[in-house]
Protein backbone atom coordinates (compact mmCIF):
# COMPACT_ATOMS: atom_id res chain seq x y z
CA UNK A 1 0.00 0.00 0.00
CA UNK A 2 1.29 3.81 -0.88
CA UNK A 3 0.04 7.47 -0.37
CA UNK A 4 0.83 8.73 -3.99
CA UNK A 5 3.74 10.65 -2.26
CA UNK A 6 6.61 10.23 -5.01
CA UNK A 7 9.94 9.92 -2.45
CA UNK A 8 12.33 10.50 -5.84
CA UNK A 9 12.57 10.71 -9.47
CA UNK A 10 14.56 7.30 -10.81
CA UNK A 11 15.86 6.91 -13.68
CA UNK A 12 15.46 3.01 -15.83
CA UNK A 13 18.92 1.99 -16.93
CA UNK A 14 18.26 -1.14 -18.68
CA UNK A 15 15.86 -3.66 -19.86
CA UNK A 16 16.95 -6.74 -19.91
CA UNK A 17 13.54 -8.86 -20.34
CA UNK A 18 13.18 -10.83 -22.96
CA UNK A 19 10.21 -10.03 -25.82
CA UNK A 20 6.57 -9.36 -24.06
CA UNK A 21 7.80 -9.40 -21.05
CA UNK A 22 10.60 -6.57 -19.03
CA UNK A 23 12.95 -6.96 -16.19
CA UNK A 24 13.77 -3.32 -15.59
CA UNK A 25 17.05 -1.87 -13.66
CA UNK A 26 15.97 1.31 -11.76
CA UNK A 27 18.72 4.06 -10.28
CA UNK A 28 17.46 5.71 -7.36
CA UNK A 29 19.33 7.53 -4.39
CA UNK A 30 16.31 8.42 -1.53
CA UNK A 31 14.37 4.81 -1.79
CA UNK A 32 17.66 2.66 -1.47
CA UNK A 33 18.50 3.45 1.62
CA UNK A 34 16.20 0.90 3.50
CA UNK A 35 15.19 -0.96 0.65
CA UNK A 36 15.39 -4.74 1.06
CA UNK A 37 14.94 -7.58 -1.58
CA UNK A 38 11.22 -8.53 -2.06
CA UNK A 39 9.90 -5.16 -0.91
CA UNK A 40 7.17 -3.73 -2.38
CA UNK A 41 8.04 -0.51 -4.97
CA UNK A 42 5.88 2.18 -6.71
CA UNK A 43 7.50 2.66 -10.04
CA UNK A 44 4.78 5.07 -12.09
CA UNK A 45 2.22 4.10 -9.88
CA UNK A 46 2.55 0.50 -10.62
CA UNK A 47 3.41 -1.84 -6.81
CA UNK A 48 6.31 -3.50 -8.31
CA UNK A 49 8.76 -6.46 -6.44
CA UNK A 50 12.58 -5.25 -5.82
CA UNK A 51 13.70 -8.62 -7.01
CA UNK A 52 17.51 -7.60 -7.22
CA UNK A 53 19.37 -4.50 -5.29
CA UNK A 54 22.87 -3.23 -6.67
CA UNK A 55 24.80 -0.41 -5.15
CA UNK A 56 22.67 2.31 -6.31
CA UNK A 57 19.73 0.78 -7.97
CA UNK A 58 17.02 -1.93 -8.07
CA UNK A 59 15.40 -4.46 -10.50
CA UNK A 60 11.69 -5.46 -10.85
CA UNK A 61 10.32 -7.66 -13.26
CA UNK A 62 6.96 -6.23 -15.12
CA UNK A 63 4.44 -9.32 -16.62
CA UNK A 64 3.16 -9.42 -19.68
CA UNK A 65 -0.53 -7.85 -18.48
CA UNK A 66 1.31 -5.17 -16.31
CA UNK A 67 3.05 -4.01 -20.10
CA UNK A 68 -0.12 -4.20 -21.44
CA UNK A 69 -2.60 -2.14 -19.17
CA UNK A 70 -0.04 0.43 -17.78
CA UNK A 71 2.40 2.83 -19.43
CA UNK A 72 5.28 0.48 -18.12
CA UNK A 73 5.68 -1.00 -21.75
CA UNK A 74 7.34 2.49 -23.01
CA UNK A 75 10.07 2.67 -20.76
CA UNK A 76 13.49 2.96 -22.43
CA UNK A 77 16.64 3.57 -21.39
CA UNK A 78 16.87 7.13 -19.43
CA UNK A 79 13.25 7.22 -18.67
CA UNK A 80 12.48 8.73 -15.62
CA UNK A 81 9.98 7.35 -12.89
CA UNK A 82 8.19 7.93 -9.71
CA UNK A 83 8.80 5.99 -6.97
CA UNK A 84 8.14 5.24 -3.91
CA UNK A 85 8.24 2.69 -0.94
CA UNK A 86 5.13 1.18 0.40
CA UNK A 87 4.15 3.21 3.41
CA UNK A 88 4.31 1.89 6.78
CA UNK A 89 1.86 2.03 9.85
CA UNK A 90 3.39 4.65 11.84
CA UNK A 91 4.09 7.29 9.04
CA UNK A 92 1.27 9.89 8.09
CA UNK A 93 -0.71 9.68 5.26
CA UNK A 94 -0.06 12.52 3.06
CA UNK A 95 -1.62 11.83 -0.14
CA UNK A 96 -4.61 8.92 -0.08
CA UNK A 97 -4.54 5.36 -0.11
CA UNK A 98 -3.06 4.06 -3.31
CA UNK A 99 -2.89 -0.09 -3.83
CA UNK A 100 -0.52 0.35 -7.21
CA UNK A 101 -3.02 -1.52 -9.09
CA UNK A 102 -3.85 0.50 -12.16
CA UNK A 103 -7.09 0.74 -13.58
CA UNK A 104 -6.38 1.97 -16.94
CA UNK A 105 -4.21 4.51 -19.27
CA UNK A 106 -5.39 7.73 -19.84
CA UNK A 107 -3.66 10.42 -22.61
CA UNK A 108 -2.14 14.40 -22.17
CA UNK A 109 -4.27 16.36 -24.46
CA UNK A 110 -3.55 19.76 -23.17
CA UNK A 111 -0.89 21.55 -20.84
CA UNK A 112 -0.76 24.77 -19.63
CA UNK A 113 0.08 27.21 -17.12
CA UNK A 114 -2.44 29.10 -15.04
CA UNK A 115 -0.96 31.09 -12.38
CA UNK A 116 1.69 29.12 -10.12
CA UNK A 117 0.33 25.85 -11.51
CA UNK A 118 0.56 23.36 -14.66
CA UNK A 119 -3.05 22.15 -15.69
CA UNK A 120 -3.37 18.65 -16.98
CA UNK A 121 -6.45 17.50 -19.28
CA UNK A 122 -6.28 14.10 -19.35
CA UNK A 123 -8.79 12.28 -21.48
CA UNK A 124 -9.77 8.19 -19.85
CA UNK A 125 -12.62 5.86 -20.54
CA UNK A 126 -15.95 5.77 -18.60
CA UNK A 127 -14.40 2.57 -16.74
CA UNK A 128 -12.60 5.46 -15.14
CA UNK A 129 -14.60 8.21 -14.87
CA UNK A 130 -17.37 6.81 -13.22
CA UNK A 131 -15.27 7.05 -10.50
CA UNK A 132 -14.28 10.43 -10.67
CA UNK A 133 -15.61 13.11 -8.17
CA UNK A 134 -15.10 17.22 -8.34
CA UNK A 135 -12.66 17.41 -5.41
CA UNK A 136 -12.35 13.74 -4.68
CA UNK A 137 -8.75 11.89 -4.85
CA UNK A 138 -6.86 9.97 -7.75
CA UNK A 139 -3.73 8.89 -8.23
CA UNK A 140 -1.72 9.48 -11.68
CA UNK A 141 1.94 7.76 -12.69
CA UNK A 142 1.35 7.15 -8.72
CA UNK A 143 0.91 10.96 -7.47
CA UNK A 144 -1.59 11.84 -5.09
CA UNK A 145 -3.49 14.11 -6.89
CA UNK A 146 -6.96 15.91 -6.73
CA UNK A 147 -9.39 16.32 -9.45
CA UNK A 148 -10.71 20.10 -10.40
CA UNK A 149 -12.79 19.09 -13.26
CA UNK A 150 -14.94 16.66 -15.41
CA UNK A 151 -15.77 16.28 -18.72
CA UNK A 152 -17.78 13.39 -20.60
CA UNK A 153 -14.17 12.46 -21.72
CA UNK A 154 -11.60 13.63 -19.46
CA UNK A 155 -10.65 14.87 -16.13
CA UNK A 156 -8.18 18.14 -14.99
CA UNK A 157 -5.66 18.17 -12.18
CA UNK A 158 -3.43 21.09 -10.89
CA UNK A 159 0.30 20.78 -10.61
CA UNK A 160 1.63 22.61 -8.14
CA UNK A 161 5.62 23.44 -8.23
CA UNK A 162 6.64 21.52 -6.14
CA UNK A 163 5.32 19.02 -7.56
CA UNK A 164 6.41 19.63 -11.22
CA UNK A 165 9.86 19.85 -9.44
CA UNK A 166 9.79 16.50 -7.52
CA UNK A 167 8.14 14.36 -9.77
CA UNK A 168 7.74 13.32 -13.58
CA UNK A 169 5.15 15.86 -14.54
CA UNK A 170 7.54 18.38 -15.08
CA UNK A 171 8.29 17.03 -18.61
CA UNK A 172 5.02 15.58 -19.29
CA UNK A 173 3.78 16.62 -22.44
CA UNK A 174 0.56 16.46 -24.47
CA UNK A 175 0.53 12.33 -25.86
CA UNK A 176 2.24 11.29 -22.91
CA UNK A 177 0.53 8.32 -21.92
CA UNK A 178 0.07 7.95 -18.07
CA UNK A 179 -1.23 5.37 -15.47
CA UNK A 180 -4.45 5.90 -13.59
CA UNK A 181 -5.62 4.47 -10.37
CA UNK A 182 -9.06 5.95 -8.76
CA UNK A 183 -9.61 5.94 -5.29
CA UNK A 184 -10.22 2.81 -3.38
CA UNK A 185 -13.17 3.91 -1.63
CA UNK A 186 -15.46 4.48 -4.44
CA UNK A 187 -14.62 1.03 -6.16
CA UNK A 188 -15.46 -0.84 -2.64
CA UNK A 189 -18.90 0.73 -2.16
CA UNK A 190 -20.09 -0.16 -6.03
CA UNK A 191 -18.94 -2.99 -5.16
CA UNK A 192 -21.07 -3.45 -2.20
CA UNK A 193 -23.85 -2.08 -3.24
CA UNK A 194 -23.95 -4.30 -5.92
CA UNK A 195 -24.14 -7.45 -4.08
CA UNK A 196 -26.36 -6.11 -1.55
CA UNK A 197 -29.24 -5.05 -4.33
CA UNK A 198 -28.28 -8.75 -5.79
CA UNK A 199 -28.89 -10.55 -2.20
CA UNK A 200 -31.87 -8.04 -1.15
CA UNK A 201 -30.57 -6.69 1.18
CA UNK A 202 -29.86 -3.97 2.44
CA UNK A 203 -25.83 -2.40 3.00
Amino acid sequence: MFCGIVEEVGRVTANTGRQGEARFTIAGKEIHDDLREGDSVSVNGVCLTATALEAHSFSVDVSPETLRVTNLGALESASSVNLERSMRLDQRIGGHLVSGHVDGVGTIIQRHHVGNAIEFHIAADGAILRYCIVKGSIAVDGVSLTINRISHSAFDIAIIPHTAETTTFGCRNVGDLVNIENDLIGKYVERLCAVSERSGSRP
